[in-house]
């Protein structure tokens, strides 16, 4: 397996898709690809057919995902403020790699997913791109999770639009504005790496009182009085890094005596009643499950994407070929002040391998054996020669 990527920043559209394509294809001359995965910042938004047409007018590939970002990276950069256009070509995979496109039809009782039927024999490795205003991602894990396990899924949900309808999501030799498309790889082995920007502050607690999103109560008493609790003995540091959001974390293995960062999955804080002390937030969280409060760290997040590397690296049993990155569209200088922090870690430490991704407003990949959708984290999908 052999992977290569090439970047243009050329402003006219479809010489920009050509350009990526050329010089992806001069690193695998000779070789016959499998894959390609086409990522566009959106200032090419209203001219995605012709990047699209751009890229097969140079490279002939037989299956191609990919969208529309709010930015992309390629190789060490992250090009957050400038048109872009990255392509990720891949050889040499194991079989086939199958395309699909996934729609969400709505019924009069909920809603049926069409487009595509999970093997429920095999576990295969998925690459998925969704958008969130038209698909269902968390019904989509939620049912890979409690009928298909060991099925992965790795990506994110497309930030390049300007709202519903806006979206651009690639397929083969199509250019579709809703739903998800996505690309199944049999008999690839994927390695899924997924780093936190978040790390927890004070205690876990206990939900002892919950209505669907809505926590009432933490170990006995108002979640508000538990964050007063923990505020009133913050040192300086800590208390200026909550006036960058607070969050909560919701832990994924309750089977751990003490949970640290890396072992929840990170949910927004909605909001709050101040006369209960109840709190909303963006998952529906059950009476026995552990939380804890936390807060967006950079300093946190970039030991806990070295560590996660590091550790990564020493358990492949051969060298990477490759990998695609789905960073938070929260990352990047928003939360490190400087540039291309996510990308040029990943290529430092693991020595320089091609690497295309985009910046997602959610993104999706395996923690604890189970499929989730994630917050201010880098989701990296590594992939072993």
């Amino acid at each position: 397996m052999r992977i290569a990527v090439g970047l243009s920043t050329a402003p006219e559209a479809r010489q920009a898709g050509a350009e990526a394509a050329a010089h992806a294809l001069d690193q695998l001359a000779g070789e016959t690809l499998s894959l390609a995965v086409l990522l566009t910042s959106r200032a090419y938004t209203d001219e995605a057919s012709a990047v699209l047409a751009g890229v097969h007018q140079s490279v002939r590939v037989p299956a191609l995902v990919g969208c529309v970002a709010q930015s992309v990276v390629a190789g060490r950069r992250e090009m957050e403020n400038e048109p872009s256009v990255a392509l990720w070509l891949a050889s040499g995979l194991p079989a086939a790699a199958e395309t699909f496109q996934l729609e969400c039809i709505r019924t009069t009782t909920g809603g049926l997913l069409a487009g595509h039927r999970f093997d429920q024999a095999v576990g295969d490795f998925h690459l998925l791109l969704s958008d969130p205003y038209s698909f269902p991602i968390d019904v989509l894990l939620e049912h890979l999770n409690a009928d298909l396990p060991g099925t992965v899924v790795m990506g994110g949900l497309v930030s390049g639009m300007q709202g519903p309808a806006g979206s651009r999501l690639f397929r083969d030799r199509e250019v579709v504005a809703s739903g998800a498309v996505g690309v199944r790889l049999p008999g690839l082995r994927g390695v899924p790496i997924v780093s936190q920007g978040c790390r927890p502050i004070g205690y876990p607690y206990i939900v002892t009182g919950a209505r669907g999103a809505l926590i009432t109560e933490l170990g006995g008493r108002p979640p508000s009085e538990r964050l007063r609790e923990i505020v009133t003995v913050l040192p300086p540091d800590q208390l200026e890094l909550l006036t960058h959001g607070l969050q909560i974390g919701i832990v994924v293995d309750e089977h751990l005596a003490a949970p640290g960062q890396g072992d929840f999955l990170i949910r927004g804080i909605l909001g709050a009643d101040p006369s209960s002390g109840a709190i909303e937030v963006g998952e529906v969280v059950e009476v026995g499950t552990t939380v804890q409060f936390q807060v967006r760290d950079a300093v946190g997040a970039d030991k806990d994407l070295r560590a996660a590397l590091v550790q990564a690296s020493s358990d492949l049993p051969g060298r990477p070929a490759g990998a695609l990155l789905f960073t938070c569209n929260g990352r990047g200088r928003r939360m490190f002040g400087v540039a291309d922090h996510d990308a040029a870690t990943i290529d430092d430490l693991l020595g320089g391998i091609p690497l295309a991704g985009f910046s997602a407003a959610g993104e999706i990949g395996p923690i604890a054996g189970r499929n989730a959708l994630h917050g201010f984290t880098a989701s990296i999908a590594l992939f072993v020669e």
